[in-house]
């Protein structure tokens, strides 16, 4: 293993290439090449149809290839793509996919590559929606000890009237045992309103997961012995806004979690859902109308912000901002250069001990940030 330099040097900051007018849900991964590679969503506006997944690989010289366009739906809004290497060694990308703004009928597929992303087989069903359930994914499966694939999900109802906004979520792992021929659900208990399940393995070989919330009040964390079975999400002390966070344990065993350092305490105005902007016409303008509920939508997704754990989850002292911001969020419009948040980080330690931050700027391009852990405490 490289060792690190002695005195952590400021951050340095680049920007993915991108050729669409909207960038967004960046996840990175580690390739077995010892490459990075970043997948993200892009297209016009989230929720519409020429919304597709996006794959890059950071080259040796530290440049990032042009992106390659994994997915292709013209019928449904393709997101929130989820990057895997598999004991094989291919290249899994599972991702969602949906009709318009109803994440009630979003179904999970798989997209497989076995040179690294470079390029890609056709996308392929993995997880059909419920009856009147979408299933939604955001953060990266993992593997247990007897072999089999835990990926966490939330689950987004229909509700009895108008159209999805998310106050009925709830979350829960899918497992299999098969290396991803079948999945068997197990639910999160008291896990409504809590989504973008992050499960990660403790020293010690226990289970923490932290949550993302509708209610834009507080992250969220449960616990299990096994990956599969877990208790009621309890609220930690960082706040949450509705928005997504990604958290990873470092090499010294210490929890680093990226997220917005904000909540709907700090909102000057609500947003009636996420999809908002998008007309439907499989809804009537009743269906449609301002509904607010649990889910809350608006609050400012900014600053970007790093937090260290060194109990497990259960306290954040040590606390930076990456980038500093007024996270307006009150508009998904890219085109005009409406929106500016700083928002679904995702996190990777390579082996020479360096961390690698990706996250969404402005919803007009995904940002990278390569940092020394000890900036963390300086």
């Amino acid at each position: 293993m490289n060792s690190l330099p002695s005195t952590p040097a400021a951050p340095s900051h680049d920007v993915l290439p991108a050729t669409t007018v909207q960038c967004h849900a960046a996840n990175l991964v580690l390739l077995p090449d010892g490459a990075l590679g970043c997948a993200w969503f892009g297209g016009t506006q989230e929720g519409l149809s020429d919304i597709a997944i996006w794959f890059s690989r950071r080259a040796p010289d530290g440049s990032w290839t042009p992106p390659v366009q994994v997915s292709d739906d013209p019928a449904r809004s393709e997101q929130n793509p989820v990057p895997f290497v598999a004991e094989s060694g291919e290249l899994r990308l599972f991702y969602t996919a949906q009709s318009a703004g109803r994440q009630d009928t979003a179904e999970v597929r798989l997209a497989v590559s076995h040179d690294g992303g470079r390029s890609w087989e056709p996308g392929r069903t993995e997880v059909p929606a419920r009856p009147g359930v979408g299933v939604f994914i955001r953060q990266p499966p993992v593997a247990l000890d007897d072999g089999s694939l835990v990926l966490p999900a939330f689950f987004c109802p229909q509700p009895d009237s108008g159209r999805w906004v998310g106050d009925d979520d709830y979350s829960g792992v899918l497992v299999s045992s098969d290396g991803g021929s079948t999945w068997t659900a197990r639910d999160v208990p008291g896990s409504t309103g809590c989504v973008h399940m992050n499960v990660l393995r403790l020293p010690g070989g226990s289970f923490l997961a932290l949550f993302r919330r509708r209610q834009a009040d507080a992250v969220h964390r449960s616990h299990s012995p096994d990956g599969v079975t877990w208790s009621a999400p309890a609220p930690t002390e960082l706040p949450n806004n509705n928005s997504s966070i990604q958290a990873i344990v470092l090499h010294d065993g210490r929890v680093v979690v990226a997220y917005n350092h904000s909540s709907a305490a700090d909102a000057v105005e609500r947003r009636s859902s996420l999809y908002d902007e998008i007309e439907d016409p499989g809804l009537s303008d009743e269906d449609t109308a301002a509904r607010p509920g649990l889910a809350f939508w608006g609050a400012p997704r900014a600053p970007l912000t790093l937090a260290v754990s060194s109990d497990g989850g259960r306290t954040w002292p040590v606390r930076r901002n990456v980038e500093e911001g007024d996270g307006y969020c009150l508009t998904n419009n890219s085109r005009e250069g409406l929106n500016r948040e700083l928002s679904y980080p995702s996190l990777v330690q390579t082996p020479d001990g360096l961390l690698h931050l990706a996250y969404t700027r402005f919803r007009q391009a995904i940002a990278y940030v390569r940092l020394h852990p000890s900036w963390l405490d300086a």
